[in-house]
């Protein structure tokens, strides 16, 4: 009789999960934390681990460096979510880790994913386990933890900031994925042509997790051998694909829409535009960028105060994360379509500047140099300058401010609309005092 034997067991594991890094070698990305003598390398080297929060993206490598920690500091490890677990959950896993800590002398590393979904009480149940060095506390958020984290968790943890994978490092890891021949796809000899791995890459933004998840969807439509193609990448990604690409004419036309649309005044239709971009994967400060050039361009002197909202929305972007900050994004998009338009000051810059150009061999009146030296003085320079804030209204009507022979030159025409128009009563009134003087500055 006869008995059959397997020298291996197959792995039906992810392929996300199969090529976990498992040494800091082979973790890529955040070199700013694990780099060549970075202190939190040379910390888990040393086998040395502290209680920290992770704070960033998805898919970029916060569970996978919770568990290297552990792996370098010999540590019992327990897991759990905070989407799905409670206090009874947070209890049961520190009993384990007094068992552990009794019976083995080993200590715990408490791995909570999603910390920022647990309430202000279930926080608190940490805190005496972290202080008596029961538990090694390592909380993995995607949101900002100054907003969502307890002040004394906080305190007892250090922060670090994980940064998006750039879309190099994306295409490292989707290439380690297909030569690997014990946990990737190496044995099958899959061919993956740059262009269809730059759009992949392209597509995840900076997440690995969904790349791989691509890559292992793709591979099951390719026999051994044989090569990826654009059209598989559409099928397993669907719209975001088909109706959008970062480097493209589609993304221009986008954002084209996006601008044209606040141009418009049609709030409602910049917003449908901006989540068409969100949602085809497009990076939201590009359009905060753009927000800015509107809100002079568009806009304009007919209400100064866009300017500093675009600016306010990019800031909150980078001070709160991405789910806050698309919001304040699309709160500018809103602000700047609702507002009065002009494009007075874009007319009046492109004009000055053509001028400037035509004219550059003019030279400063003398009235209108500095002296700061008494041969300067001697030659005239600054003679006869009237100092506007000892004039009657603080104008000195009538001054000319240009070479002689552009005195007439006008560029800024503004309009009727919003905060603008009292720009236009002011410099009218200014214009009265110049022709009452006898002498215009336009003629």
């Amino acid at each position: 009789m006869s008995s059959l034997s397997f020298n291996f067991a197959p792995d039906f594991r992810p392929l996300a999960a199969r090529m976990r890094p498992r040494t800091i070698a082979e973790y890529i990305g955040q070199a700013h934390l694990l780099g060549e003598g970075q202190p939190l390398r040379q910390a888990l080297e040393a086998g040395r681990a502290h209680s920290m929060m992770l704070w960033g993206p998805p898919g970029t490598g916060k569970t996978t460096l919770a568990e290297l920690i552990a792996h370098y500091s010999n540590a019992h490890v327990e897991r759990i979510s905070a989407v799905t677990s409670g206090v009874k959950d947070i209890r049961a896993a520190i009993e384990q880790a007094q068992a552990v800590a009794q019976s083995r002398g080993q200590r715990t590393l408490l791995f909570v994913d999603e910390v920022h979904r647990f309430n202000k009480s279930q926080q608190d149940a940490f805190l005496p386990f972290i202080e008596d060095g029961t538990v090694i506390f390592i909380g993995a958020t995607t949101e900002n933890p100054s907003f969502e984290i307890n002040n004394a968790l906080l305190s007892r943890a250090r922060v670090y900031l994980i940064k998006r994978l750039s879309q190099d490092e994306i295409v490292h890891i989707i290439t380690q994925a297909l030569t690997d021949p014990e946990r990737g796809l190496g044995q099958r000899q899959l061919v993956m042509p740059t262009d269809v791995l730059n759009k992949l890459a392209q597509l995840c933004d900076g997440d690995a997790r969904k790349a791989l998840n691509l890559l292992e969807l793709m591979s099951d439509m390719v026999a051994d051998g044989g090569s990826f193609t654009s059209e598989m990448l559409v099928q397993v990604a669907g719209h975001q694909v088909a109706g959008f690409d970062k480097n493209g004419d589609q993304f221009y036309d986008l954002i084209s829409a996006v601008h044209k649309s606040i141009r418009g005044s049609a709030p409602d239709a910049a917003l449908y535009w901006f989540c068409r971009i969100l949602e085809g994967g497009g990076d939201p400060l590009y359009v905060a960028r753009r927000l800015l050039a509107i809100a002079s361009e568009d806009v304009g002197n007919a209400d100064p105060n866009a300017m500093t909202v675009a600016l306010n929305a990019w800031d909150c972007f980078h001070r709160v994360g991405p789910a806050e900050g698309e919001r304040a994004i699309a709160q500018a998009i809103v602000y700047l379509a609702s507002a009065p338009k002009s494009n007075a000051v874009y007319t009046a810059f492109k004009a000055a500047r053509a001028l400037a150009r035509e004219t550059g061999q003019e030279a400063v009146p003398y009235h209108l140099r500095n002296a700061p030296t008494k041969l300067m003085a001697e030659m005239g320079f600054g003679a006869e300058y009237r100092y506007a804030h000892d004039e009657p209204n603080a104008y000195a009507s009538g001054e000319n401010y240009f070479p002689e022979p552009l005195q007439a030159s006008q560029f800024y025409f503004p309009t009727e609309r919003g905060f603008e128009k009292r720009i236009k009563d002011k410099l009218e009134q200014l214009a009265q005092l110049d022709q009452a003087s006898g002498r215009k500055r336009y003629e």
